[in-house]
């Protein structure tokens, strides 16, 4: 239910961290090799290319959206310098501009973040979300709009879309064919990322779904965000105030099961025994 998603989107910043890496390492290892083994460029050696880059960060980096092995590089000069980026959930072409307006004039990189509703709120509430039509239709413009306007801000942008839970997959995979169209035309996905949010189903099944998207994912360079976990008290009308504080947040054996499903993702794409 909607309740039921809702009530994982706060207050979870703990298991996110932990999930987040697991889920990135998982989908850059599946187009990029070894992520662990493998350290951003910082110094800013002179290129051919024309293209401006941004100071301070890899050289893979520069203005506009980010994806792939620029964005897993971005993701680990982030982690080594202890720095967070701003995800902001955004609704509509105003607010995304406030956001690279922001980081433009903070000197770093942004996350545009379109949540579900957000993406039907760019559409326009009256039009018809059958089969959630206009929440995809909204995302992918909203998606475009950033694409055309980036470069002209000067800033890194990762290009992301947030919470997914079971009940709103038509969503998910509505934006995967977008994705995988523009990787067609443009040799890269549309958005940078994406999350599923399937924290509410078992376990099993959580991994396995996401292990089946981030095949899907890796063979057009997306990255996918996870999550793994519950937090206490109620919210939404989800009540886990009963819950033992020892099962609150993630696991690490939840951690290790995920680990192992979703690197045979990148194992196979390397032809390593998965």
């Amino acid at each position: 239910s909607v309740q039921e998603c809702a009530a994982t989107y706060r207050h979870k910043m703990l298991a996110k961290s932990l999930v987040l890496a697991l889920a990135f390492l998982a989908g850059t290892n599946a187009f990029t090799g070894s992520f662990a083994s493998r350290r951003p460029t910082v110094s800013m050696a002179a290129t051919a290319s024309a293209t401006k880059t941004f100071p301070n960060l890899p050289a893979t980096v520069k203005p506009g959206v980010v994806t792939g092995t620029a964005l897993k590089d971005l993701l680990q000069y982030a982690k080594d310098n202890e720095f967070a980026i701003p995800g902001v959930n955004i609704v509509g072409t105003s607010s995304i501009n406030a956001c690279m307006e922001a980081a433009k004039k903070t000197g770093g990189p942004i996350m545009v973040t379109f949540s579900r509703g957000g993406g039907q709120f760019i559409a326009g509430k009256a039009a018809d979300n059958e089969d959630d039509a206009a929440c995809i239709a909204g995302s992918v413009a909203g998606a475009l709009h950033v694409r055309t306007v980036a470069e002209l801000y000067g800033v890194p942008v990762i290009l992301h879309t947030d919470h997914c839970c079971k009940a709103w997959l038509t969503w998910f995979d509505g934006m995967l064919d977008a994705n995988e169209k523009y990787f067609e035309q443009n040799g890269e996905p549309l958005f940078s990322s994406h999350m599923l949010d399937l924290s509410e189903e078992p376990l099993e099944e959580n991994i396995d779904i996401c292990f089946d998207y981030l095949k899907r994912m890796s063979k057009v360079n997306l990255l996918l965000e996870m999550e793994l976990g519950i937090t206490g008290g109620e919210e939404d009308g989800v009540d886990n105030s009963d819950v033992d504080a020892s099962k609150l947040y993630t696991q690490p054996e939840e951690v290790w099961q995920g680990y192992e499903k979703l690197t045979s993702v990148g194992k196979a794409a390397n032809g390593d025994d998965a």
